[in-house]
């Protein structure tokens, strides 16, 4: 079992920054993708950015350039940083791991508000 505890969230202003933050409660060594998805609402859950156990990343088009996602093996974390934030990324963020034995496990979700 893998709890995941999200926290970051918040109100920023149209092109401000804000960084979101996933700890798991088992090893890191046991996971294999990290991924951040959101979900809008009256909108379908989508993937952000992903990366993998060797650090390899990739993201949607609509944050390409703007967002970072990045993991410390050390901490058990997964960190999404989010640049210039635009009134359209206004969504829940939901941190997402699936491990080597293939179970996949959601965090909790944390509300992202660009507005101003």
């Amino acid at each position: 079992q893998v709890q995941l505890v999200e926290s970051g969230g918040g109100l920023v202003q149209p092109g401000g920054s804000l960084g979101l933050s996933c700890a798991a409660s088992a090893t890191i060594s046991s996971i294999n993708v990290m991924r951040w998805y959101r979900q809008a609402p009256r909108s379908q859950r989508e993937q952000v950015a992903q990366i993998d156990s060797g650090g390899n990343t990739n993201y949607a088009d609509s944050v390409k350039g703007r967002f970072t996602i990045s993991r410390d093996n050390a901490k058990n974390t997964v960190y999404l940083q989010m640049n210039s934030l635009k009134p359209e990324d206004t969504a829940v963020y939901y941190c997402f791991v699936l491990t080597w034995s293939l179970r996949p496990y959601w965090g909790q979700g944390t509300q992202v508000t660009v507005s101003s």
